[in-house]
């Protein structure tokens, strides 16, 4: 598998602007791997950031570059995942994405995302045979998603909450999340101040709870 990745959920580049990388990012920001760690290295920081520069100032040249890359022997038959962090923040983008995907029809791609509307107009009704996604939940655009109809992922305290609520892990490969059994539980990362903000609860209750707290806020305002 081979990767392509932006800042997540938002950072200030050199040149002074600010972008917002994960614009339907919920509660998932406040437990976001992607923000600690090895992530937090200048250089990691610096070359992420030149990623995202390249995409916002030429996405065609970029287009064109990736486009060229993924020729190479290679990656024929291999997965490519878009986004380890930062997720698809603007139409222009993630069109892009699909072109290349198009393009390179013997390259398989494969994410995981919150841009659930902006999947439903842009990929949903004509998506590349190449392309598998998952929707995980943690973000803004959560009640949009039916496990029914949506191939969705969650973020579970453990692997014994997995299995208690009869989903099926992917922990042994992430390739799982779009081509094994659904819905995907996730185990959660064993960062302490991640897991003590969890409180036990999955991404999509912590959402849930977010979202209700918010909705009494807003009808309270309002009488």
């Amino acid at each position: 598998m081979w990767n392509w990745t932006l800042p997540a959920l938002a950072t200030r580049l050199p040149d002074g602007r600010t972008v917002k990388t994960c614009p339907a990012a919920g509660v998932c920001a406040l437990a976001c791997y992607a923000r600690n760690g090895t992530y937090n290295f200048p250089g990691v920081i610096k070359r992420h950031q030149q990623n995202l520069a390249y995409v916002l100032d030429d996405l065609p040249g970029w287009q064109r570059q990736m486009c060229a890359e993924l020729a190479h022997p290679r990656h024929q038959g291999g997965w490519v995942r878009v986004h380890d962090a930062g997720d698809f923040f603007s139409d222009h983008y993630l069109s892009a994405w699909l072109r290349i995907m198009h393009f390179r029809p013997g390259v398989n791609f494969y994410c995981y995302t919150k841009e659930v509307t902006r999947f439903r107009r842009l990929v949903e009704p004509a998506p590349p045979r190449n392309f598998r996604w998952v929707y995980s939940y943690g973000g803004t655009e959560d009640h949009l998603l039916d496990p029914a109809r949506d191939r969705v992922a969650d973020v579970f305290p453990d692997e014994a909450a997995i299995r208690s609520a009869g989903w099926h892990n992917q922990d042994a490969s992430d390739l799982l999340a779009v081509l094994g059994p659904a819905p995907v539980g996730i185990p959660s990362n064993n960062i302490p101040q991640f897991r003590r903000r969890m409180k036990g609860r999955t991404f999509r209750e912590w959402q849930q709870e977010q979202d209700a707290r918010r909705a009494a806020r807003r009808t309270a305002a309002q009488s």
